[in-house]
């Protein structure tokens, strides 16, 4: 649909920018913290750990003053689990809560506003010894985490996020770090996992609006709309199969407490289907989000998948796969381009994104994650030209407003990242943030924080609300 006036963005817009908690804050065991999967997890040959990251646990002053410059409204980080429950669960950690005391107050009195995600990929590797998210008792642990996140911290924390890319933990998990390599039948043990989490993050959003009857609370899964490789009806089949694996099982579950026909169709089919205890969808259904935020980088083509199981296939992005015989298989999509780490780059499928989660849901969106990963160049005079960075941003902000001019209700858009940060699959090389940390892989430096030109960009088109960008 083409508008010929688009409508502004609204008055009180919540521009901002996204990071977690252990790809920019390192201090990895400093304080009190406890070891997280993703602290134990082996890291891709050539590529940094998480130990020191961007150093935003010893410098997040600066960090936000910088924040501030660009004109954010809200900032969208996660807590680490670990700071405040070294073991998962048991004793607070004092020194932890102090932090983040610290940080909020700090966002605060820059007049931003902070947007917290409670679960970032790390949980605490006491818990997974435990059997991580296939114990019940996680949920227990998870949902006492997040009272105490309430208790000290709902004063001045209005946005809550649950757990961050539930789906990609489940689809993608051995990539990102975050699976048990000792599971003896991982796709079953992971839909029973995956249960765990839609059950303690269900409490999670109960418990919230009883304690914090004016802050608001929601999802925060990965969502892309998804292809068909044709107009031939098996490929439109098997983008519908997975539309509803990869997608709505999650805001299905998030939204209504329920799961989505397709996907325990399909779990059913496999043998995949989680064990549901007495209460458990009580409890599903009883959790009312208040909007929904979701993530966004790219589309994805499949086609029909007649059981073969070379219509597996590997993504650009590192140990990536996407498809599963007789289900759907990956494919490329040959009207779009690609970055250099092989993402397909898809501003309209954002609108089309925003369009079908409105349509599906009606509840308000934020769009917690969006930006392009790129080897940036630190040339003299400290200057970092990523115009290919802001070309990227403005054509996915331009279609963000065309989802405004469909009637989509779009509350915010943080971009990921707001600073430099250690990437899941590529080390501190692949650069998403508008700041620039000087360090390599292996190379600290001076830490030193950068303004790249996307910086001096989003500050304009910030300041214009969106108006300008140019």
């Amino acid at each position: 649909m083409k508008h010929e006036r688009r409508k502004p963005f609204p008055n009180d817009f919540l521009w901002g920018g996204s990071t977690s908690a252990y790809q920019v804050e390192g201090a990895w065991n400093e304080d009190g913290k406890g070891p997280s999967v993703i602290d134990m997890a082996k890291y891709p040959e050539g590529t940094t750990d998480f130990k020191v990251a961007s150093d935003h646990y010893h410098r997040y002053k600066e960090d936000i003053a910088l924040f501030a410059e660009m004109g954010f409204k809200v900032y969208r980080f996660s807590i680490a689990w670990t700071r405040i429950y070294p073991n998962g669960d048991g004793e607070v950690n004092r020194k932890g809560i102090e932090f983040y005391d610290q940080l909020i107050n700090e966002i605060r009195k820059h007049g931003i506003e902070p947007i917290v995600t409670i679960y970032h990929f790390d949980l605490p590797y006491a818990l997974q010894e435990k059997g991580g998210w296939s114990n019940r008792a996680t949920i227990d642990a998870y949902e006492n985490y997040c009272k105490t996140l309430f208790e000290h911290f709902g004063d001045r924390v209005k946005y809550w996020l649950t757990i961050n890319e539930q789906n990609m933990m489940i689809l993608h998990g051995e990539a990102i770090g975050t699976v048990d390599p000792n599971l003896k039948n991982p796709k079953k043990e992971l839909y029973q996992q995956n249960h765990h989490m839609f059950v303690a993050q269900a409490k999670a959003m109960a418990l919230c609006h009883r304690m914090l009857p004016d802050a608001k609370i929601g999802p925060a899964p990965n969502i892309v709309t998804i292809y068909p490789a044709s107009s031939k009806p098996k490929d439109v089949l098997a983008a519908n199969n997975y539309a509803a694996i990869r997608n709505w099982l999650y805001l299905d579950m998030a939204v209504y407490g329920r799961y989505n026909n397709i996907a325990w169709a399909y779990l059913e089919e496999k043998g995949y289907t989680p064990t549901i205890l007495e209460g458990d969808m009580e409890i599903l259904q009883n959790a009312k989000p208040d909007f929904i935020a979701f993530n966004y980088y790219t589309s994805q083509t499949v086609a029909a998948s007649e059981g073969n199981e070379e219509d597996v296939k590997q993504t650009g992005d590192q140990h990536i796969t996407v498809g599963e015989p007789g289900v759907y298989k990956g494919a490329s999509n040959p009207h779009l381009k690609r970055n250099e780490f092989g993402w397909e780059i898809d501003p309209v499928g954002f609108r089309t994104t925003l369009r079908e989660i409105y349509d599906r849901y009606h509840l308000p969106l934020i769009v917690t994650e969006n930006g392009l990963g790129a080897i940036d160049q630190l040339e003299e005079g400290d200057v970092i030209n990523d115009t290919y960075r802001i070309e990227f941003l403005r054509n996915h902000i331009e279609q963000m407003q065309l989802a405004i001019s469909d009637g989509v209700e779009v509350f915010g858009f943080c971009p990921w990242s707001a600073i430099d940060l250690v990437s899941t699959h590529q080390g501190i090389s692949k650069r998403y943030g508008f700041i620039y940390v000087n360090r390599d892989e292996f190379d600290l430096k001076d830490l030193r924080r950068i303004r790249k030109q996307s910086f001096y960009w989003y500050k304009q088109v910030i300041s214009s609300n969106g108006a300008n960008l140019d």
